[in-house]
């Protein structure tokens, strides 16, 4: 079955360009030209959006903010905005790439393919308790503290599955990135460093010990 990708742009030229690009390559298209249209249709459950930033009546940040606890899916952010606390809060608000208009539609159509491959994907089916009560089940994908359930988006989950499968071994940002993203691309450390903090943060609102350790100048590490 062809994946179905959400546009949103409020730029007519630019949707109807990705749209019929996309279609194209097979792949089903919705497109929306304003957030509140976004927001409606997201409710479709799309496989991955591709997302403007700047829009008028709702912008793109507000939008992924408000459908990113209803959608798990690729959401990549299409903007003119180049500065790194843009980009922060791109992935703070839960964007999963951050794509610098104006951008190159063959890098585009590999990133939208590498997203889409790797969440495509699915870990070993398990399940793993580790000390302090913390279980996490990479079938069905969710952690546990206890009784209490810890909200965690795909790419936080997705880092957290890959830490823990490897404990004790260190990766670097660009290798995380690598790994999760699926695609690579140089200059990314933010968006591992902003997904870790967030991951930490909600593991410690849970009551869960530190397991994920910083390893100065080399990188992350799931404590052994």
């Amino acid at each position: 079955m062809p994946a179905t990708l959400l546009i949103v742009d409020d730029e007519r030229d630019i949707r109807d360009m990705l749209s019929s690009c996309f279609r194209r390559r097979g792949y089903q298209v919705l497109s929306a030209s304003g957030g509140q249209e976004a927001v409606a249709l997201a409710a479709r459950q799309p496989d991955l959006i591709l997302l403007d930033v700047n829009m008028p009546d709702m912008d793109g940040l507000e939008v992924c903010r408000r459908i990113r606890e209803d959608v798990s899916c690729p959401i990549l952010f299409l903007t003119a905005r180049v500065e790194d606390s843009d980009k922060i809060q791109g992935f703070a608000a839960g964007g999963d790439e951050y794509i610098v208009k104006p951008f190159s539609i063959d890098v585009l159509l590999a990133q939208v393919e590498a997203h889409l491959r790797r969440d495509r994907r699915r870990a070993e089916p398990a399940r793993v308790r580790f000390d302090g009560d913390l279980v996490i089940n990479y079938s069905d994908r969710t952690v546990r503290q206890g009784e209490r359930e810890i909200p965690l988006v795909k790419k936080e989950f997705d880092i957290l599955a890959f830490l823990s499968q490897h404990p004790g071994l260190v990766f670097d940002k660009e290798r995380i990135y690598e790994q999760v993203w699926d695609y690579d691309s140089e200059g990314d450390s933010a968006v591992v460093a902003e997904h870790i903090r967030r991951i930490r943060g909600k593991l410690a609102a849970a009551g869960a010990q530190p397991w994920i350790e910083t390893v100065w100048g080399c990188g992350y590490r799931w404590k052994k």
